[in-house]
């Protein structure tokens, strides 16, 4: 594996349930000055405040590069308005929307909603990959020239470029076509926490993004080419999924010497592997886990948003750049171009172009 190829940084920006957005506006403006590829904002059912989606549609004006991930839970959802509200963000932010793809396992979130009984972990990473699957394919059902917008002859929409997607999941079915244009990247970026089984298999098949959970490099490059090799046996391009270490970090001291280990670390590191130490140490480790080809990169979540992003921006990533390993300047003004990924192609395009063509 190469070690040159390009170090990919996001960090999560949500903390303690707020009801306002400017704290959230103000983190993704300071993960915008280190030029991190992306901020994510993790939401379930069961947390207070306001949906992840709504929040970073207002943080979407007041930034302009910082590519925007919210938690998108799939389960009791209607995959018809799901992709709809990512396409929109991604509409709002000129092209810099992803979403992060979770399910719902407990009976208490779904007695919220009334409509079936909490589902097994399997079940649940299946129905979320026909979600992406589902949302892809609504997001191709107007084609890129779609809209017309001719005044002189009042036509909007070239019907021939729209299309009904006919999808049959296993708990849903999506007619279509979709009622937003197809947005700006194509198709917005799809993550997915990839650690677990099930969730491993959806991700090989559909995320462009892979966050995964792990103590060591070495079992972090199993889990990159595992995944690697998945997605190969899928029919998808290896090279086209980024995968990147969730790490908790604290860096409250900045003095002290890092635990040894990642996996010790208090409960509020929650669901991620845990550091703490300075922002020098973390800087270290980010550069010798990315320079012996364990990882694309990493996905770090400060234990205190407010104080450790500032020090992972102005600390960390300063001394990553000036050391030449990570950027200084967006490649691009889209996520998918912070991560060299290509824009997808409309499969309905392509397959009317091709029976024109035979």
């Amino acid at each position: 594996m190469s070690a040159t190829r390009p170090l990919h940084l996001a960090a999560e920006i949500g903390g303690p349930p707020r009801y306002d957005a400017g704290s959230h506006v103000a983190l993704a403006r300071l993960a915008e000055e280190g030029t991190l590829d992306y901020v994510t904002l993790s939401d379930s059912f069961n947390r207070p405040g306001p949906d992840a989606l709504a929040v970073l549609a207002r943080v979407a004006p007041a930034t302009t590069r910082i590519g925007l991930v919210p938690t998108v839970t799939t389960t009791h959802t209607e995959p018809f308005h799901v992709s709809s509200a990512v396409a929109t963000l991604d509409w709002v932010s000129k092209g810099r929307a992803g979403w992060q793809a979770d399910v719902s396992t407990t009976e208490a979130e779904a007695r919220l909603f009334g409509r079936r009984r909490a589902a097994p972990g399997a079940a649940l990473w299946q129905e979320a990959g026909e979600v992406a699957d589902a949302g892809a394919r609504l997001w191709d059902s107007w084609e890129d020239d779609a809209e017309i917008r001719d005044v002189a002859t009042g036509r909007f929409i070239d019907r021939d470029k729209l299309h009904y997607i006919d999808f049959e999941g296993s708990t849903f079915s999506v007619r279509g076509p979709a009622i937003v244009p197809r947005p700006p990247q194509g198709r917005p970026v799809t993550v997915i926490d990839g650690t677990s089984g099930p969730a491993q298999e959806t991700a090989a098949r559909h995320a462009d993004v892979v966050h995964v959970r792990a103590t060591s490099p070495e079992q972090a490059a199993s889990f990159r080419e595992d995944l690697r090799r998945s997605a190969a046996a899928h029919g998808r391009d290896p090279d086209g999924l980024r995968v990147l270490v969730t790490l908790t970090v604290d860096l409250g001291d900045a003095e002290k010497t890092p635990e040894p280990g990642l996996e010790s670390g208090p409960p509020l590191a929650g669901r991620g592997t845990y550091f703490r130490g300075g922002p020098v140490d973390l800087a270290d480790l980010i550069a010798r886990w990315h320079r012996g080809g364990a990882v694309d990169g990493f996905h770090l979540t400060p234990i205190t948003p407010e104080r450790d992003l500032e020090r992972i921006v102005n600390g960390t990533v300063a001394l990553l750049q000036h050391r030449s390993l990570f950027r200084t300047f967006y490649p691009g003004g889209t996520l998918r171009e912070h991560l060299g990924l290509g824009r997808p192609a409309n499969r309905y395009a392509l397959a009317r172009t091709s029976g024109e063509s035979s």
